[in-house]
């Protein structure tokens, strides 16, 4: 009798064994989605250029993130549907870097000090060999564009 209970509970701790690898497993996926854990200090994003596209009903705005070292521009284009007419503003400043977060702050717009800097706090994270970007505030993703156009260097 005494055998077959440890029997039972080395099966049974087996089995839980199994079951904590699988579920292991899954959560390190759902964290890799996400961006959480990984460790990307190692990537450059030097003279990377970072693209976002919002389609709203009356206008199609798209942005850019160009960052060269440790400066960066920021690029907002906004189409408006009804007149087929574009606009754009183009800000200017630097970023900083720590492990996955890149804070990017932009104090000049069209070479001009502006009074209320423009800020964005950005997760770095790469899913399928393909870099984003993840506003921290809005959730919006920004894809690099080389992975976005197919260009390789």
């Amino acid at each position: 009798m005494r055998k077959f209970l440890i029997g039972i509970v080395f099966l049974g701790s087996l089995s839980l064994k199994a079951q904590y690898g699988t579920l292991n497993e899954i959560l390190n996926r759902l964290e890799e989605r996400k961006g959480i854990n990984q460790n990307l200090e190692s990537v450059n994003i030097d003279n990377k250029k970072f693209v976002f596209i919002k389609d709203e009903a009356d206008h199609t705005e798209r942005d850019f993130i160009i960052i060269k070292g440790n400066n960066a521009t920021y690029v907002e284009v906004f189409d408006d549907k009804a007149t087929g007419e574009s606009s754009s503003n183009v800000f200017t400043g630097d970023i900083i870097r720590k492990n996955n977060i890149i804070s990017l702050r932009a104090d000049k717009l069209e070479d001009k000090k502006i009074p209320l800097p423009v800020t964005k706090t950005l997760l770095l994270t790469k899913q399928k060999d393909i870099l984003y970007l993840i506003d921290v505030n809005t959730k919006d993703r920004w894809i690099d564009e080389e992975s976005y156009s197919g260009k390789a260097k």
